[in-house]
């Protein structure tokens, strides 16, 4: 078999959306002619302890851990946080904090750790696989960000040894969600972009996971950017299949940030559960994983907050246990300039549990192209006409959803990445 090493920040026993990917398709190139190799730290910061993953990590994978020098215990006594308080990605507080001390801590972060906190991992690591690929030789390798701190190792030992190299992108660079946010100097963001610029004009092929996000990274310089989406496995559904709430359950499952408040929908079912009894009486509305403090406030507002079940972050197979037993998911698209090509991987899984679908977002954006028939798509604004749909949606949910969603396999998906790798090696060099 040919082999790949992939690099990745993220791995078990982290959870989160960020490890599915690379864990996935280790776990399916075998079969299509690949033998992939692991590059990860053996000391990351934990954004989710999900030890239940690793059975997706066969036992003859090699996996290779290095340590790696995080500042995260630097940001917590800068912040007050405990030592052991997990640190949310894309700016989700659960707690409402604005203090002097967070908004050092934020300057901090975004002009000395460039392009992420994981820099300090970048030099060491290029050291230490140069030496092991000249000992372990690849055919190829990929790196996977956010963040993309890991596209830099990429960037590294493509110049020092002319490897071929696939740069996958789950989230945009520059043009990611909580960007502007980032209390950036203008030294901070031409490094940021200069950075981006080398990785994308570099790499021997670039890969993402939305088509509007390719033509984003295209304008950016990048060549004929491939799009592989995320996925979902069939061995992650549960068996027997959970059945489904009795309540009139409206289910979000996974990170809950501010960008994704839905304050007109809030509105809309405060309003349905005021004019409708029955729908009143059965209404649910549960968030399964991180809610920011924000999105708390905005239900509250709405009336809502004594039909709010908040179950917390569980395990990934709690996390489709619960897909599986709503009544209708809940898909809000997170309201930045990139919505269009956001396309998140829950997406995927919600579809393969074959419940139906509340989304959230633009009419035109990615995540419509991939519904299809048989869910709700709203707009942000909301409309008293949207009444109607929205309860035909709850009534009806017991029907089958027809969908077809086989291309979405995580075994199909590894085929596409299997077949992209043979594309790059057997091209001539850049």
């Amino acid at each position: 078999m040919r082999r790949v090493l992939i690099i990745t920040y993220y791995w078990p026993p982290n959870g989160g959306a960020g490890v599915y990917r690379w864990l996935k398709f280790s776990k399916y190139l075998p079969p299509h002619g690949w033998e992939p190799v692991v590059y990860t730290p053996s000391n990351p910061e934990l954004t989710a302890n999900d030890p239940g993953l690793l059975r997706d990590v066969h036992a003859h994978l090699e996996v290779v851990k290095r340590p790696i020098s995080e500042p995260y215990t630097l940001y917590k006594r800068l912040t007050g946080r405990k030592v052991d308080e997990k640190v949310e990605t894309a700016f989700l507080s659960e707690k409402k904090r604005k203090s002097w001390r967070d908004d050092l801590a934020l300057w901090v972060r975004s002009n000395f750790f460039v392009p992420d906190a994981r820099v300090a991992w970048v030099r060491p690591s290029i050291a230490f696989l140069k030496n092991y690929l000249k000992e372990h030789p690849v055919d190829a390798i990929i790196t996977t960000g956010p963040p993309h701190s890991m596209h830099l190792i990429g960037l590294g030992l493509k110049r020092a040894l002319g490897v071929k190299w696939i740069a996958d992108f789950r989230d945009p660079w520059t043009n990611i969600d909580f960007y502007q946010q980032l209390k950036l100097t203008g030294w901070a963001d031409r490094r940021h972009r200069r950075q981006e610029r080398s990785v994308l004009q570099t790499a021997d092929r670039v890969v993402t996971v939305s088509w509007t996000w390719a033509k984003d990274l295209e304008q950016l310089g990048a060549r004929e950017v491939a799009v592989i989406t995320n996925g979902f496995d069939t061995d992650d559904l549960p068996a027997p299949p959970v059945p489904v709430d009795e309540a009139w359950s409206l289910v979000h499952v996974g990170a809950m940030t501010a960008t994704r408040d839905c304050p007109a929908l809030w509105k809309r079912f405060s309003a349905l559960c005021a004019s409708d009894p029955e729908f009143g009486a059965r209404f649910k509305l549960r968030f399964v994983g991180p809610v920011d403090h924000s999105i708390i406030e905005s239900v509250r507002a709405a009336g809502l907050m004594d039909k709010v079940e908040r179950l917390g972050r569980v395990s990934h197979d709690e996390a489709m246990r619960e897909m599986q037993r709503a009544r209708v998911l809940l898909l809000p698209i997170n309201d930045t300039p990139n919505k269009q090509g956001i396309l998140p991987g829950k997406v995927f899984e919600y579809l393969a549990v074959g419940r139906p679908i509340l989304a959230v977002g633009p009419a035109k954006g990615d995540v419509v192209r991939v519904l299809g028939d048989g869910h709700l798509q709203l707009d942000r604004e909301g409309s008293e006409q949207d009444d109607a749909r929205i309860l035909a949606l709850f009534r009806g949910s017991d029907r089958a959803r027809t969908a077809s969603v086989r291309s979405f396999d995580r075994r199909n998906l590894a085929g596409e990445v299997a077949q992209l790798l043979e594309k790059v090696v057997a091209s001539q060099p850049r």
